[in-house]
This record gives structure tokens, sequence and C-alpha cells, in this order.
């Protein structure tokens, strides 16, 4: 995912030269590429975020289009005021990525895992949010931020997982992309890193609908209610704090056009207790496959519905 993100970003700035990309002092390896070939383009803010954000601003303001890179710890959470003001307010295409965003950087502790990001920015007016799941997904969201003149936040979870799709999906901005099809009484709506752990658990069970969120701001509220509409209960799946988060947004768009059950599968109210692999923290919080099967599965027994996931089908009201 890296590696697509890195090659976008060189196309684009190779085509337009008011592309420029700032970073606080780090992603030299990454950006090796960028630096080859787009030196003039490239700005090494140094340790200062916040700084950086309102250079980012400027440059906009003089016309220019910059990309401002930062783990997401850092971007967006550690600079959110200089967003807010700097850039929101003042509608600027600014695209900020945040990197290793939820528990990737495992072993460094919580200062450097990011499972609020997506809360933070989404009450901020004027801007977007998108949340690829494999490096084809990145492509197609490159392509939106790029277009965009408006700001842009692209969260980059967990980058070598693999790959979801075999080209780049076609969806508009705010649509959801079907990763598996299913009529059953459970939907599963999953983003980033964790539309992995998703297709993983439907392939457990036959007829479970699968569906991947690239972009959580704006969400296509229309096709979250249409999925309310054809199961009973919508599984989301997200990196990230249960709390306003992809769980979040969903019941939101649910509760008002079709109220159904949604159980949301993220990060509970609780820093990481310990440090560890990636791997580890996964299963610290849950997010690993045996543990989401059986929350899953208690939550079905729960509410009186078949564990079977999926042969009693489901009626639309």
């Amino acid at each position: 995912m890296r590696t697509a993100f890195s090659n976008a970003l060189v196309a684009a700035a190779k085509a337009d030269s008011r592309i420029l990309l700032l970073t606080g002092d780090h992603g030299y390896a990454l950006f090796d590429d960028f630096r080859s070939a787009c030196p003039d383009q490239y700005i090494n803010a140094g340790v200062a975020e916040q700084n950086m954000v309102g250079v980012a601003a400027g440059l906009a303001k003089g016309g220019f289009h910059p990309f401002v890179y930062g783990l997401s710890a850092f971007v967006p959470i550690r600079v959110l005021e200089q967003i807010k003001m700097d850039v929101c307010y003042h509608e600027l295409p600014v695209i900020f990525i945040g990197d290793g965003a939820g528990v990737v950087y495992s072993t460094l502790g919580s200062s450097h895992q990011s499972t609020e990001d997506i809360a933070a920015i989404r009450s901020l007016p004027n801007i977007s949010i998108y949340s690829p799941a494999d490096a084809w997904e990145m492509a197609a969201c490159m392509k939106l931020a790029i277009s965009s003149s408006s700001p842009v936040y692209l969260r980059m979870g967990k980058a070598d997982l693999g790959t979801i799709h075999d080209s780049v999906p076609s969806f508009q901005n705010g649509g959801l992309i079907n990763v598996k099809q299913g009529r059953s009484q459970l939907a599963f709506v999953a983003t980033g890193s964790m539309v992995f752990a998703a297709r993983a658990v439907a392939n457990l069970w036959p007829d479970v609908a699968v569906w991947s969120a690239p972009s959580i701001k704006p969400i296509n509220a229309d096709a979250i209610t249409e999925i309310a509409r054809q199961h009973e209960l919508i599984v989301t799946f997200e990196e990230h704090s249960v709390t306003g988060g992809l769980g979040s947004i969903v019941a939101e768009i649910v509760s008002e056009r079709f109220p159904r059950r949604v159980l949301r599968i993220g990060i509970q109210e609780r820093f990481s207790q310990f440090c560890g692999t990636y791997e580890y923290l996964m299963r610290e919080h849950k997010l690993d496959v045996e543990s989401v099967v059986k929350k899953i599965r208690d939550y079905l027994l729960s509410q009186g519905m078949s564990d079977d996931f999926g042969v009693r089908a489901t009626t639309s009201r």
C-alpha cells in the first residue's frame, strides 16, 4: 500500500509542479523516488508538525497543492487545531497522510498508536476522510484526493497484508465496494486493514455479504440504508475506536433511516496495555479473527438470532 501511495504521488508531482510534499523529518526511504524525481517539490519541515501544517496552508493559499505526511499519531492528532483553523476553516486543498494508523506501531506504545484519528477529524467541516484497505483502493483514493479542491485526510493502516482486489476498484466518492456477495441475516461493513478480517470471518460461513468502505467521509448513506434493508444485523470492522469511527457512522445512519441492529467491532475505550508485535496487539484488542468470531456468535445468541451465519434468509421490512 505504501508503494502504491508513493507511486501515485510521484506520478502526480511529475505531472503538476504545484504538488508539494512536506514531511516532519521522517519517511526518507519511502520518499526516495519522490526526492529523486521531484527534488524541488520536497520540503523537510523538521520535527515541527504544527508549523508544517501552517506552512502547507500558506502554500495552498499561494496556489500549490501540498501533501502533509506524518505518523497518524502526529498527523492529524498532534496538529488538530492547525488542521481546523489553518486548513479546514479556509477550505484549502491540503492532503494529510496519516501513516501507521491504528496499532501498527505496536512496539512503540500508545504514544505512537492512533485509534482516535477518524473520530477527531470527522467532526471538522470541509474535510474528506479516506481509509483504503489495499494498494488498489489506495490508488483510487489518491486519485480522489488529488482531484479534490478541499482538505483531505488519507488514513494508511497496516500496509503489508496483501490485496483485496485484483485491480483498481471503481467507486464514486463516498461509495462502498462489494467484496463478497451474500443474502444472509448478516452483512459486514469494514474499512482499512479490517477488511481482511471481515473477509476471513465471512469465508467461514456461507452467504455473508462483505462491503469495504474506503471513503469514511463522505459516505453513501443510501448504500448503508439499502444494506440495512437487506440484512438484520450489520457488523462493522475497524482498527479504530468503536467511538466516533465507521461503526458510529453506520449506527447513526441506520438509526435515522432504517433501524437495524449494529455490532461494532473495534477498539474499546482503552489504551494498549502492553507493547509487542502487531499480531499481538490485534489479539490484545480482540481484533483477530478468532476473537471477532466469538464476539459475533455471542451477540447473535444474546439477541436470540441464529448463530449459523446465514442459513436463515432475511426478509426486508
